[in-house]
C-alpha cells in the first residue's frame, strides 16, 4: 500500500541533511536533559563581546579553551544536597549533574586570540575577544578631490 504522505520524506531529509550540514552534535551539546546556555554576541568596532547565561554557577565551573581557532566553553557541575537519614536509610537524597559544551569558530585574521579575556559575574559569563589592529573599524575620513 502506497502512502501519499510527504512526512516520512521530510523527516528523513531533516535527520540526514540538516544534521550533517550544521554538525550540531560535534560543537554544542548538553550531556544531560538540561538546555544549552543562551549566548549573545555583540560586535563593536574594536571587539566581540560574548555573554553566556549561566546562573547558579561559579567561575571555577567553566573550562574555556582555544584550539585551532575553535573557542570552546564547557562546564561540568555535580551538586549533592545534604542527606536526611532515618535509622541508617535515606529518606531523601538528591543528586544534580549538569554539563554542556558550546564552540565557536574564530577567524584568527580578525580576533587577537592572545588578548581574549573572560569574567563571570551575576550569572553571566562574559568573554571579550579583541579584534586585531588590521581588522578594527577605522573612522571615516574625507578625501579631497584634486
Amino acid at each position: 500500500m502506497r502512502s501519499n504522505s510527504i512526512l516520512p520524506v521530510v523527516s528523513r531529509f531533516l535527520d540526514d541533511d540538516w544534521n550533517q550540514l550544521f554538525n550540531w552534535r560535534d560543537r554544542n551539546f548538553s550531556s544531560t536533559t538540561t538546555t544549552l546556555p543562551s549566548v549573545n554576541v555583540k560586535e563593536t568596532g574594536d571587539e566581540y563581546l560574548v555573554e553566556m547565561a549561566a546562573p547558579g554557577m561559579n567561575k571555577d565551573d567553566f573550562t574555556i579553551e582555544l584550539h585551532n581557532n575553535r573557542l570552546t566553553i564547557s562546564s561540568e557541575v555535580r551538586h549533592e544536597e545534604k542527606d536526611e537519614t532515618e535509622n541508617g536509610r535515606y529518606s531523601r537524597r538528591e543528586f544534580s549533574y549538569q554539563s554542556f559544551q558550546r564552540s565557536f569558530n574564530l577567524d584568527n585574521q580578525i580576533v587577537d586570540d592572545a588578548q581574549i579575556e573572560a569574567s563571570y559575574q551575576d550569572g553571566i559569563l562574559r568573554l571579550r575577544l579583541p579584534k586585531r589592529e588590521t581588522a578594527r573599524e577605522k573612522p571615516a575620513r574625507q578625501i579631497e578631490v584634486a
